[in-house]
């Protein structure tokens, strides 16, 4: 990543827990100029997290920047929980964090689950909205499902795929999402936990065009792969709680007064492109910008700088207290 011009990683200059339900709790962070144009980092997963690095996509002296764990992920808790744990809660989540921090709008940048989730705030509260910065659009149709989860990126990552269904018998691999929820929502401890690994695994190993160790290390801690695994699956089998399998193409006419810079990864195999040319013909106001060579990953050279630009240019977006 020699080649990206990421700003400095800055501590937060305020954190916080809140209570967003009876069960859940949520942790989050504010990073940057107190009095700067708000943006809000959304994660992705579900089930992922915020880190550190996430911090440096943004020019400290102009953005204030908020980032939070999403439920049953990352600092917030109860770790890896599955019960209140829906797309629609994650929505109140957001809008619960931005009345309690006093914000009346602000700019959403979330890639893959992110994109999803970012969109789906955007089209439930569109007036709350300054900008989006997406990547690795993430739209949860079925087709988009089968192909990352049943066929499809295996064919590309035989190797890897062969790993994914190792944890799950033969007679059971005709749905591999419904033989993976069976054991991560299981009792026996030790296979949920190989099939989190397994699961969580398979996404790191085929996210960036040239496979990084580091990464792939990081998504097999046990803590970070049960609630990975646990809570994506449970979203995924669950058709992320839409109630249409083309719920955000459909309502796409909530964001066309809303400018959105899409950057894509001509190779993403986890997210194919196909999502980002439908997103952007269904939201002409948006801007496509094709990374060609780059796969899924925020971290990947081409990808990160083009997200730097794009918050750059992000910059005329003015903001009043």
């Amino acid at each position: 990543m020699t080649d990206v011009h990421f700003y400095p990683e800055t501590a937060p200059f305020s954190s916080g827990r809140l209570q967003v339900s009876p069960l859940h709790e949520i942790y989050y962070e504010e990073v940057g100029n107190k009095e700067g144009v708000p943006v809000l980092f959304l994660h992705g997963g579900p089930g992922g997290g915020i880190a550190p690095k996430y911090r440096r996509f943004f020019d400290p002296e102009h953005y204030r920047v908020v980032l939070f764990d999403q439920r049953g992920s990352g600092q917030s808790t109860p770790s890896a929980e599955l019960e209140e744990n829906t797309t629609w809660d994650l929505v109140n989540d957001i809008e619960l964090l931005r009345k309690h921090l006093g914000i009346r709008k602000w700019i959403l940048f979330g890639g893959s689950w992110g994109s999803t989730l970012a969109l789906t705030y955007s089209i439930t509260h569109p007036a709350k909205i300054l900008g989006l910065a997406l990547r690795g659009i993430f739209l949860c149709r079925p087709s988009e499902l089968h192909w990352f989860y049943q066929e499809g990126a295996s064919h590309i990552y035989p190797d890897e795929w062969e790993r994914f269904l190792a944890p799950i018998p033969e007679n059971e691999r005709g749905n591999l999402m419904a033989a993976y929820h069976k054991r991560l929502t299981g009792e026996d401890e030790e296979e949920k936990l190989r099939c989190a690994i397994a699961w969580s695994t398979w996404e790191a190993s085929v996210s960036e065009l040239n496979p990084n160790a580091t990464n792939v290390a990081e998504f097999q801690d046990p803590r970070l792969a049960l609630a990975f695994a646990r809570i994506e699956n449970h979203y995924f089998t669950n058709n992320v709680f839409f109630e249409s399998d083309n719920w955000i193409l459909d309502n796409t006419d909530k964001l066309q007064k809303i400018p959105g810079l899409i950057v894509h990864g001509r190779y993403d195999v986890v997210c194919p492109i196909r999502s980002a040319w439908d997103l952007h013909r269904a939201w002409p106001g948006s801007e496509l910008v094709i990374a060609q060579n780059a796969g899924h990953s925020v971290m990947e050279t081409e990808i990160a700088s083009l997200l730097l630009d794009g918050m750059e240019e992000f910059k005329s977006i003015t903001y009043e207290y």
